[in-house]
């Protein structure tokens, strides 16, 4: 069906352009060389002269290179390129602005600067025309650009010949994700080849002709043509709407089949029991629940009494709840003779939801057989928890008592994957932070079950709706956006130490003052020790956006941290410990015993304090280099602090200068305590990643015109042609076109990463 574009691409462009292709861009067939698809077009229409640059304005002008230097800088590690251009006559018509010709003025020349700009360095030569997009800025009195977009003329495709002096204003540039060694120009060049070769009336059309018919869409050929040689900005915009919307018709498409097939499995139903331990729970709790807990644990129950498994996520802020709703959906399981998992990220987190939950079940927590009663005390249910760090003959009793079905809830970590681990009758999978986990790893865990079981997949790290829609589209989604009653507000600072250093002290002072008031306080680092390159979250080890100064830069790590407040005046007798993640066990848990207990006032800590932690005493958290963590993960530490009804602080710490990008996240974390504009605003400064991999942020994204914030409104009317076609053709045996382009588009590793159940 596609065998255009399954052909190697040296079938349509030779062997030596493909090579060059395959070497830079990784791509080795027609249709991968198709679908990469420019990332914007500059238009010859909106030229400024050099004599007209108006300052703190983007422009874009056609300049020819009359010198280039480099020279390494004083004050920072690195390189500028400095280039200096003058306005170029070039081809007839090139530099129209307004109507107006600009040929016969004086040239001007203008100063551009790169720092590490090796591709200016390498493209940028005496002689070359290049085209060049950016922000006038200026220096010293002298308007120039700075690290501007830039595209190399001298061998545009489109500009040579007696071409149209008004056409070639009006015609868009297209801009292609380049490399140092194969500039945009040159994959245009290759890409216009490859249009001319390509049989392009032979390609089928994933989108059912009905709906290409309602959308008004270009044929595919056409919408091929005009993507990548477009002679008016309204033939790339049709072209980019046709594929941005195919893309997400394949994209939701598989995630209704994935849906339907998960319903058509058959799982073991959990009805709830009048006189169990859930309806005990309920009647002992000594706190009323929130409207949205109750409508959640509705939902939960009703799906966990259907005989097809339940597949949701639930997510909600830090300290909405999430865990007591799990909980009676736990009990509903064991109360109908079936058993619970609980996967945890971490072990301090494990063993927090080990005490947290047997605390919570009071006396209802005891060694009683599997969804049955203890003798003669009402019923029970065991709790056990499986890590391993556990001693030899503790990790053996727990792994007895999960495949004897001694356990109704077992709680663990990895630990809970391995193949020796084994249950009764495992009926509810519960995934604590589920951004921690990959797909096999939870599938690794629904093996062990008889049939298919329930899954509840829980996150304290806000989804925005589209991200919903298009990660976890095959998930059910349930929200708890109230807090219970006691939560105190967070109030959150940027510590600039660049332009105040002298707040440094201040920090300090400000936390004996919380530790003199009788509370407790977090200091949290990017490092370990001097030796180690942080003990971040799963992609959040490098945030986007840093240079090579920022990376190299020296971390407060825990151990030099410790041995500084040790000897800190104004912390002296302050009872203080570390914690991290490559101590022993029994450190690590006597530690977190200490901090809860209040023997332990100031916690010097990484980031696995970071989810389950809870004090309420801790009213004040400071965390240093907080540049160095994504801002979904400044919001969930900070959410340790503030929860026993006392007000929390937190302050960021940054030594970053004022205006740093790096430092625009920091503003937008301590602008508000809303985990759901945050998330929105944490996917537009790191980017999308590839959403259906494996990354959590930066780097190219699979999708290739999508994108999940921008394009709400045609991933919903997507979603919704799809579960429609889906519905009536749960194979699509009558749509091969668009079944064929999901087997494409997804291969079995972006799938089976969709397959969140």
């Amino acid at each position: 069906m596609n065998a255009e574009l399954d052909l190697a691409l040296e079938r349509r462009i030779g062997k030596r352009s493909a090579a060059v292709i395959e070497k830079h861009l990784g791509i080795t067939t027609v249709e991968g060389l198709l679908t990469y698809f420019p990332r914007r077009y500059l238009t010859r229409g909106e030229l400024t002269p050099i004599s007209e640059l108006p300052l703190d304005e983007e422009v874009t002008l056609i300049a020819r290179v009359l010198s280039s230097s480099t020279r390494h800088m004083q004050a920072r590690r690195g390189t500028i390129t400095d280039v200096i251009v003058s306005d170029d006559d070039g081809q007839q018509g090139l530099r129209l602005v307004g109507g107006r010709d600009f040929r016969g003025k004086v040239p001007g020349t203008l100063k551009i600067s790169f720092f590490n700009g090796y591709k200016a360095k390498t493209e940028l030569l005496q002689g070359r025309r290049a085209l060049f997009s950016g922000k006038v800025t200026s220096f010293k009195g002298q308007l120039g650009l700075t690290n501007p977009d830039f595209l190399i003329l001298d061998d545009d495709p489109f500009v040579q010949g007696d071409a149209d002096a008004g056409r070639l204003a009006a015609m868009p540039i297209p801009v292609y994700p380049a490399t140092a060694k194969l500039p945009s120009w040159k994959i245009q060049k290759v890409i216009a080849t490859l249009l001319e070769t390509t049989d392009l009336g032979s390609l089928a059309d994933p989108v059912p002709e009905a709906v290409a018919t309602r959308e008004a869409f270009l044929p595919v050929a056409d919408a091929y043509r005009l993507i990548h040689a477009p002679e008016t900005a309204a033939d790339w915009q049709r072209a980019r709407e046709r594929f941005r919307f195919q893309e997400a018709l394949v994209l939701q498409s598989a995630l209704a089949r994935r849906r339907a097939q998960l319903a058509a499995e058959e799982a073991t139903a959990r009805r709830p029991l009048s006189d169990g331990i859930l309806a005990a729970f309920d009647q002992n709790l000594p706190f009323t629940l929130t409207g949205g807990q109750t409508a959640v644990g509705s939902t939960l129950a009703g799906e966990l009494a259907q005989d097809t498994p339940m597949n949701r996520l639930l997510q909600g802020e830090v300290g909405s709840g999430k865990t007591v709703v799990a909980l009676r959906a736990m009990l509903q399981v064991v109360d109908a003779g079936g058993q619970a998992a609980l996967l945890a990220p971490t072990e301090v987190l494990a063993a927090q939801h080990y005490d947290s939950i047997r605390r919570t079940l009071g006396p209802l927590s005891g060694d009683g057989l599997l969804g049955g009663l203890a003798a003669g005390s009402g019923p029970s249910v065991q709790v056990t928890l499986l890590t391993g760090s556990m001693p030899t003959a503790a990790r053996k009793q727990a792994m007895l008592d999960a495949a004897s079905g001694t356990a109704g809830i077992v709680i663990g970590t990895h630990a809970l994957l391995s193949d020796t681990v084994s249950f009764y009758d495992l009926g509810l999978i519960v995934v604590d932070e589920q951004h921690r986990f990959g797909v096999e790893q939870r599938d690794a865990l629904r093996a062990k079950a008889r049939k298919p079981p329930h899954l509840l997949v829980m996150t304290a790290t806000p989804i925005p709706r589209t991200v919903a829609m298009t990660v976890f589209g095959d998930l059910e989604t349930s929200t708890l956006e109230e807090l219970p009653k006691g939560r105190a507000p967070i109030t959150t600072h940027l510590v600039g130490l660049a332009e105040n250093p002298g707040w440094v002290a201040r920090i300090w002072a400000r936390a004996r003052e919380e530790i003199n008031a009788g509370h407790q306080v977090y200091v949290v680092c990017p490092k370990i020790g001097a030796d180690d390159d942080g003990d971040f979250s799963p992609g959040e080890a490098e945030p986007p956006g840093l240079d090579a100064e920022e990376s190299q830069r020296e971390l407060a790590s825990v151990t030099a941290v410790v041995e500084h407040l040790q000897a800190e005046p104004s912390l002296a007798g302050v009872p203080l410990a570390p914690l991290h993640g490559r101590q022993d066990p029994d450190l690590k848990t006597e530690t977190m015993a200490g901090f809860t207990a209040n023997r332990i006032k100031l916690l010097v800590s990484t980031t696995v304090i970071e989810v389950g932690v809870d004090v309420h005493n801790a009213t004040l958290m400071v965390i240093l280099d907080a540049d160095r963590f994504g801002m979904s993960q400044l919001h969930q530490l900070r959410g340790r602090v503030g929860r026993g009804g006392l007000p929390g602080t937190c302050l960021l710490v940054t030594a970053l200068e004022p205006g740093h990008p790096s430092r625009r996240r920091l503003e937008a974390v301590a602008a508000t305590t809303d985990g759901f504009v945050l998330s929105q605003e944490d996917l537009k400064l790191r980017r999308e990643g590839d959403i259906l991999g494996a990354s959590q942020s930066g780097g190219r994204s699979t999708l290739k015109l999508l994108r999940v914030l921008d394009h709400e409104d045609v991933i919903a009317r997507a979603r919704e042609d799809a579960q429609a076609i889906v519905g009536a053709d749960p194979l699509l045996a009558g749509h091969p076109e668009l079944a064929d382009a999901i087997e494409k588009y997804l291969n079995p590793e972006k799938e089976a990463f969709l397959e969140r159940g």
